[in-house]
């Protein structure tokens, strides 16, 4: 009891020479003036992009975006995929981006840009057909699985992105650069390459539902393009695409 006593008797003594010290501390040591800069959350902004599909093609989008500090939402239906973007610190809505309700609890109203990029084809055509629906005025940008599923996708007011394309470029280039192909004319035939390619897609698209006219398109280009790269003094060579027309692909020669 008397230890207590001296206890309880002591307590205030000690609480006013604890505050004094704090504050004789505070005053030799102020706190730093907080920075006269706020960068933005980008979260808590409306977003500027809305990306439907975040799996392979989709997560390389968000980080630039993020990176770049652009505020974006995404739109994933599958539930591993919505745990990595959260952990992050990603935005995200779980479901299916073909779901009006979805857009618009997304703020989809606010986007300047849509990027669909679901690994099922169908899915983005149904996402493409939804957002062109709602916001008609908007630009999307889709991942396409090969050159008829671009097509499609184009009739809906779409740019294809083919999701093969430019990683067999990167190859073809490589590839040219292996065999002794000087860095400057690897680039440039396969520069030449993809607007050749570019090209033709837009032209066949013109006549897509038939199929003759197609493969007559693609034996043509092909002939295009080996006078274009035999017109050139040095080796000549390039990447093959998905397809010039089904099972007929349009391919630069080699030599």
């Amino acid at each position: 009891m008397a230890i207590v006593g001296v206890s309880m008797a002591l307590m205030p003594l000690l609480l006013l020479a604890l505050d004094g010290r704090l504050r004789r501390h505070d005053a030799r040591h102020p706190p730093a003036e907080p920075a006269r800069y706020d960068v933005p959350d980008a979260a808590s902004q409306p977003p500027q992009v809305v990306i439907a599909g975040v799996g392979r093609f989709g997560q390389i989008v968000v980080r630039l975006l993020a990176a770049q500090r652009i505020p974006y939402v995404a739109l994933e239906s599958s539930v591993e995929q919505v745990e990595d973007v959260r952990r992050s610190g990603g935005r995200i809505f779980y479901g299916d981006p073909t779901r009006p309700d979805l857009l618009r609890a997304a703020g989809a109203q606010h986007a300047r840009l849509f990027v669909v990029c679901t690994d099922d084809p169908d899915s983005n055509l149904r996402a493409v057909r939804l957002i062109r629906r709602l916001y008609p005025q908007a630009k999307i940008m889709a991942r396409a699985r090969n050159r008829q599923h671009a097509w499609r996708l184009m009739d809906l007011g779409a740019e294809p992105f083919r999701e093969l394309l430019g990683t067999s470029l990167e190859v073809g280039e490589r590839l040219l650069l292996e065999l002794g192909v000087p860095p400057a004319v690897a680039a440039d035939h396969v520069r030449r390459f993809r607007e050749h390619d570019e090209a033709l897609l837009r032209e066949q698209y013109l006549v897509y539902d038939d199929d003759a006219a197609v493969v007559q398109s693609a034996r043509e280009a092909r002939a295009d393009l080996q006078r274009l790269f035999e017109a050139d003094s040095g080796p000549s060579t390039g990447a093959a695409d998905d397809a010039g027309a089904g099972s007929d692909p349009a391919r630069p020669p080699s030599g």
